[in-house]
């Protein structure tokens, strides 16, 4: 969702940029997030035949169209973080 969510932000962005986004996430595991949602045609890979090559990421039009539900599970989640924390203290 994250990925989704600063693609829509910021627009067209290469590995690094996405890297320095979501500091805590290793390049391995960005990688494979950015091929699953690839593969499922929700980011669009644009690959320059560059040297060095250049790889940027982009949502697709189907990415987009998660957006308004993204946001809405934002939202949603504002609305019930007293909620949810007071439910998550009963277990700790």
């Amino acid at each position: 969702m994250l990925l989704l969510v600063i693609l829509d932000e910021f627009g067209v962005m290469r590995f690094n940029e996405l890297s320095r986004a979501i500091p805590d996430i290793s390049p391995k595991v960005l990688s494979g997030h950015l091929k699953t949602l690839e593969s499922v045609g929700l980011v669009k890979r644009i690959l320059y035949a560059e040297v060095p090559p250049r790889t940027e990421y982009e949502l697709t039009d189907l990415g987009r169209t998660l957006i308004p539900i993204l946001n809405q599970l934002s939202d949603w989640g504002r609305r019930h973080l007293n909620d949810i924390t007071k439910s998550l203290s009963k277990y700790q």
